[in-house]
């Protein structure tokens, strides 16, 4: 496994990580006993950086990745996080960065995830209401207690990024990005790099609509997250479709899949961007890690960005509530 470092914080992970939330949530039905074999096959193929969150579950993800990874701890970074809270009936609340709830949530995953300090430790979306210094003097405070190793933030703007990088050194900011999401090339990824701040893209398959396997949008079972997705609704379905044609016939030319090829164009964008594509099943991680052997040259990122410039998707990410959430 090639690996990589996340901006200047010294945190090396391996070049491509596991996102591990579909293994308990938003993505359908999960089998636990699959999911435990991916996670340990991801350990066997050399990946060392693993995603979870709180909410995912929500809470019982991070028992399973705690769980699995024990025995190899001194070996994985384990990456959380915090802020998006929900309620008794399972409905989010706002996001909550205030300094007590901090230290509450990282106290409680610590003791969900069965270790006694988390690598990686993101507010996963910015609370508007609190100051960003406040939420990251509290994290601060987990990094000197030993807590807590390295500090992130997910889905800010340039100007969050900048103050709370200003209270303690920010070692990534995780936001998604693929190549139906590119926004964070307009300002993000500039404001991290002159910082020193490692990129973690989550999505970076666009939620496996660029692997070529989704067919039609009626495929998803209920409880999957895309069937309120604005992007996989039909009309914005059928359209964003043109650029899966594209991937395949670049796909074909070189022997691989087109996830491979979407994910290999994420890793070319920089050696400080480190995706963490998320599967619940061992078949498409191989694939994935595969793709850190995809070579693209000038030429195919030149027929990429032709297939897939900037600003092509048809419809939102997220449902209006959740963009609402995200820090803009």
């Amino acid at each position: 496994m090639k690996m990589r470092r996340l901006g200047k914080s010294g945190l090396t992970v391996s070049a491509v990580g596991l996102g591990c939330m579909g293994m308990s949530w938003a993505y359908g039905s999960v089998d636990e006993t699959e999911a435990i074999a991916t996670l340990e096959r991801a350990v066997e193929l050399g990946v060392n950086f693993f995603d979870t969150a709180d909410v995912y579950g929500p809470f019982t993800n991070e028992i399973l990745v705690g769980k699995t990874l024990k025995r190899v701890r001194d070996r994985v970074i384990i990456a959380t996080k915090f802020g998006n809270r929900r309620g008794p009936d399972g409905k989010p609340i706002d996001p909550d960065g205030r300094p007590e709830y901090v230290r509450e949530a990282c106290d409680a995953s610590l003791k969900r995830l069965g270790v006694d300090h988390i690598d990686l430790y993101y507010q996963h979306r910015v609370d508007k209401k609190t100051p960003i210094e406040e939420t990251v003097g509290a994290m601060a405070e987990l990094v000197r207690q030993g807590k807590v190793r390295y500090l992130g933030l997910s889905e800010a703007s340039a100007r969050t990024i900048r103050r709370a990088h200003a209270v303690h050194p920010i070692a990534a900011l995780q936001s998604e990005y693929s190549l139906w999401t590119r926004e964070p090339e307009d300002e993000i990824i500039p404001t991290i790099r002159e910082l020193g701040i490692g990129f973690v893209p989550y999505s970076p398959l666009g939620r496996g609509f660029l692997t070529g396997r989704i067919e039609n949008p009626d495929q998803f079972e209920q409880s999957d997250f895309r069937r309120i997705s604005p992007r996989f609704q039909r009309e914005n379905f059928n359209r964003n479709l043109a650029i899966v044609d594209g991937l395949r016939q670049i796909a074909a030319s070189k022997g691989v899949t087109p996830g491979q090829i979407a994910l290999a164009w994420v890793l070319a964008q920089g050696s400080d961007i480190v995706p963490i594509p998320g599967t619940k099943r061992r078949k498409y991680l191989e694939e994935n890690v595969a793709a850190v052997d995809v070579t693209l040259d000038a030429d195919d990122l030149r027929r990429i960005d032709q297939i897939a410039p900037p600003g092509f998707a048809a419809g939102e990410r997220y449902p209006e509530a959740a963009m609402r959430s995200i820090d803009r």
